[in-house]
């Protein structure tokens, strides 16, 4: 079995070219053509010798993705890809425009087994991890085929990145490495639904990212009705390990709250989340909730959604309400996969029905 030489560091592909008898500055020119340049082949690296061209080539994989499916919003210009794995799978991405820079929302995971029901990502459930590489992959590929310079990435596509910790580890170090695409820590936002060990371990990691995590509710009760997660670990656990995360890295914790007509977006749920989260460094991302055909969830009206933010900010929390990209582009997370995956699962009924007649 071929080798994943995109996921490897420049520490460890300085080890295999000591393996192999080549001299070790070869692996920071290879290191370069994958990260910086971002060839597909290994034909491309044209200062690398025919022989050892044709050596890695027998050793190595080149994980490419293709594009097979790309929504461009007619609203605010934010792109929606649906990328395929070499083995076949599918991913989404989605590219978007902001005045300080341009940001690309990866995927972590095939599917996710979270649960969370407002999202339909987890539907399906969780068919596999990403590899370090297929992170990397889209915000390569996004890059090439749009033609942008990406600033800023967003882990908070398909799967719960925590749930995938080393591969995302590992992601991280290759994105921020000098001699590849050299992202800054700060630029970066990880999103978790609330994996309290793993958050922890994180801390000690003493990355400078921000760390996202999905709320969603003011209490217990609400946010078990919401995120299976929650009968894991209770809120107060999580809380206590997002002052651990600050500790460890003085970097703000950011909590992400969908607002659901009806379930946790009353003026009361807003007091109780203030109060819940008085006196943390923190900030509060005020979300209206993505509706998804197979949950009757509606969005919170307008009004609802300020009345909630003047609360937050009455009692001294730091708020926002997110901006709304590429919703007419099916821009809630997991929609155009799951939508891609029901399309192909009617095609392959017609021919079953077509080959009995």
């Amino acid at each position: 079995m071929k080798k994943d030489i995109k996921s490897l560091s420049l520490a460890e592909l300085e080890s295999e070219m000591r393996e192999r008898k080549v001299e070790p500055f070869r692996a920071k020119q290879i290191f370069q053509w994958l990260h910086q340049k971002q060839v597909t082949s290994f034909d491309e690296m044209t200062n690398l010798s025919k022989e050892l061209r044709e050596q890695c080539k027998e050793i190595y994989e080149l994980p490419i993705l293709e594009a097979i499916e790309i929504k461009t919003s007619k609203i605010d210009g934010t792109q929606k890809y649906l990328f395929q794995l070499m083995d076949g799978n599918v991913i989404e991405s989605v590219f978007m425009k902001y005045k300080h820079g341009n940001s690309v929302c990866i995927s972590s995971q095939v599917g996710c087994r979270m649960g969370c029901r407002f999202c339909a990502s987890t539907l399906d459930g969780l068919t596999r991890c990403l590899e370090p590489s297929e992170m990397l992959e889209q915000i390569y590929r996004i890059s090439k085929l749009s033609g942008e310079r990406v600033s800023h990435i967003v882990i908070m596509g398909t799967g719960e990145p925590m749930d995938n910790e080393k591969n995302v580890l590992k992601f991280l170090s290759l994105l921020t490495d000098p001699n590849g695409l050299h992202i800054s820590q700060r630029n970066i936002t990880l999103s978790t639904c609330g994996l309290v060990p793993e958050i922890k371990r994180l801390a000690q990691e003493h990355l400078q990212i921000t760390l996202a995590i999905s709320l969603h509710a003011p209490n217990d009760e609400i946010r078990r009705q919401l995120m299976p997660i929650a009968n894991r670990y209770s809120m107060e656990e999580l809380l206590e390990a997002c002052q651990y995360y600050f500790q460890e890295t003085k970097r703000r914790i950011s909590f992400e709250y969908s607002l659901i007509q009806g379930i946790n977006d009353k003026r009361e749920h807003a007091y109780e989340l203030a109060k819940r989260i008085a006196y943390k460094n923190c900030h509060v991302n005020l979300i209206p909730v993505n509706p998804i055909k197979e949950r009757d969830f509606q969005q919170t009206q307008k009004a609802a959604i300020l009345e909630f933010k003047n609360v937050l900010e009455k009692n001294k929390i730091n708020v926002t309400i997110r901006r709304e990209m590429g919703r007419d582009i099916q821009g809630a997370c997991g929609q155009l996969r799951k939508g891609y995956q029901e399309r192909q699962q009617k095609t392959k009924e017609g021919k079953g029905c077509r080959h009995m007649d």
